[in-house]
């Protein structure tokens, strides 16, 4: 059995922000919602966050998730402190306890599985996650044995000039026996300047404590301001775009794009420079985005090309192109081998497949079917200053420029709207609808 304890109490002063550390965003996810993921393959038994600095707000974003527990450390007195608050939490559990840090996002599932496996093969008392740092300078050293089991851990500060040379740091997680861990926590002394309980002082009444380096040092980097924030977001990215172009993703000057860990695509998709990509979205085989994109949690179907254009919470299917200069919001669904053109806004609206809406055009609360031509400049006035309203457009119907479909309304099949028309009642099958009035020229207007 494993626990998993996350330190979470802190407020990160640093970040100068009123919201908690551990809540700010890395990409799609709060960085304790990433530490959370980061050990969900071990399968733990019990997941306790440690909370204190804005301790309801922390809870507020886990208020979904029943299996999460909250422990209140009301004072922030170290680490050592924190873990003591596990004790009545972990009352007659026997097995391993993980603690990993709030701030800590970027460790991944197999690392932590490599170091719950050497903690357990060698029946360690306590297991330390650690690093080799290229410049160590600022953290805590480990000194191990031939074994890699910890013979001392050595603050920065109070290293001489020959312990400084050791790369070898302590990262801040920790895999404990719980039950030898229960027994020392009680004997932890706040004895030292900062007149804080350290958790690593249990390594001096533990016996077997062994250390184990994370292949990738950036694992362990911890947020402590804006500016690290922004390179673990770079290290992110870098993560998120290499797995995807070793699975058959061209990116074409990728340092331009941004692509959330949340995001799936299948091969033979082209993402052209200035795309993001963000939130729950899928682009499926041969589809080509950008340059110049934004999609947030929509669907892109297969061979569909996407240009200069915004599209939020929508699904586009296959063959069909979509800008530049396109706008797709709020449940807009567009069939297959249509064609949605310059400067065309569609919002919650269902297009049909083979319909063409070329260019500023403006869809909203519409239903589209098959074969439906949309002239330049067509509207559906769907809000009435109170309520929305609902257009329904026939197969085979066309609309001429600059015309104005007043919802609710209903055009049949094979309906020629005249330009200029602006539409208030329903429209029959195979009709020609002008609403517009008669031309009036009068001669030698200026000469007056």
């Amino acid at each position: 059995m494993v626990a998993v304890a996350i330190l979470a109490a802190g407020k990160g002063t640093r970040m100068k922000s009123e919201l908690p550390k551990v809540l700010h965003k890395l990409g799609a996810k709060t960085l304790v919602e990433r530490v959370l993921d980061s050990c969900q393959l071990l399968q733990p038994t019990k997941q306790l966050i440690i909370v204190g600095y804005q301790a309801d707000q922390v809870k507020q974003s886990f208020s979904l998730d029943p299996k999460i527990e909250f422990v209140d450390q009301t004072e922030q007195l170290g680490t050592g402190h924190a873990i003591q608050q596990l004790i009545p939490y972990l009352k007659g559990f026997k097995g391993d306890l993980l603690v990993l840090n709030g701030d800590v996002p970027l460790l991944r599932n197999e690392s932590l599985q490599t170091l719950l496996q050497i903690h357990k093969k060698n029946q360690n008392d306590a297991t330390l996650l650690t690093a080799q740092l290229p410049n160590p300078k600022g953290y805590g050293r480990v000194f191990c044995d031939g074994n890699n089991y910890v013979t001392q851990i050595v603050e920065d500060r109070d290293c001489r000039d020959a312990q400084k040379q050791n790369n070898r740091v302590n990262g801040g997680i920790y895999c404990f026996n719980w039950e030898k861990l229960a027994q020392i926590l009680p004997n932890l002394s706040a004895d030292n300047d900062q007149k804080e309980y350290y958790l690593t002082d249990v390594v001096h009444f533990l016996d077997k404590v062994m250390a184990v380096d994370v292949d990738d040092y950036l694992e362990i980097s911890g947020i402590n301001d804006r500016l690290q924030l922004a390179s673990a977001y770079e290290i992110l990215q870098m993560r998120v775009k290499n797995y995807w172009m070793k699975e058959g993703v061209t990116m074409i000057n990728p340092d331009t794009i941004t692509i959330e860990d949340t995001v799936k695509f299948e091969s033979d998709v082209i993402i052209e420079p200035q795309t993001h990509l963000r939130g729950n979205t899928t682009i499926a085989k041969g589809s080509k985005i950008g340059p110049g994109c934004l999609i947030n949690n929509s669907n892109i179907g297969e061979n569909v090309t996407v240009i200069y254009s915004v599209i939020s919470d929508s699904e586009i299917n296959s063959h069909t192109t979509v800008g530049p200069f396109a706008h797709l919001r709020g449940e807009a669904k567009i069939g297959q081998s249509c064609r949605i053109g310059n400067f065309v806004e569609v919002k919650k609206s269902t297009i049909g497949d083979q319909t063409n809406v070329a260019h500023l055009t403006y869809l909203g609360d519409a239903i589209l079917a098959n074969h439906v031509n949309i002239g330049a400049g067509t509207i559906t006035a769907n809000y009435d200053g109170v309520n929305k309203h609902q257009t329904y457009i026939g197969k085979g119907t066309k609309t001429g420029a600059n015309s104005v479909l007043v919802a609710p309304i209903t055009l049949g099949e094979n309906v020629t709207v005249g330009a200029g028309s602006t539409i208030t009642k329903d429209v029959e099958d195979n009709a020609l609808v002008v609403a517009r009035n008669k031309q009036k020229v009068i001669p030698n207007w200026n000469n007056k």
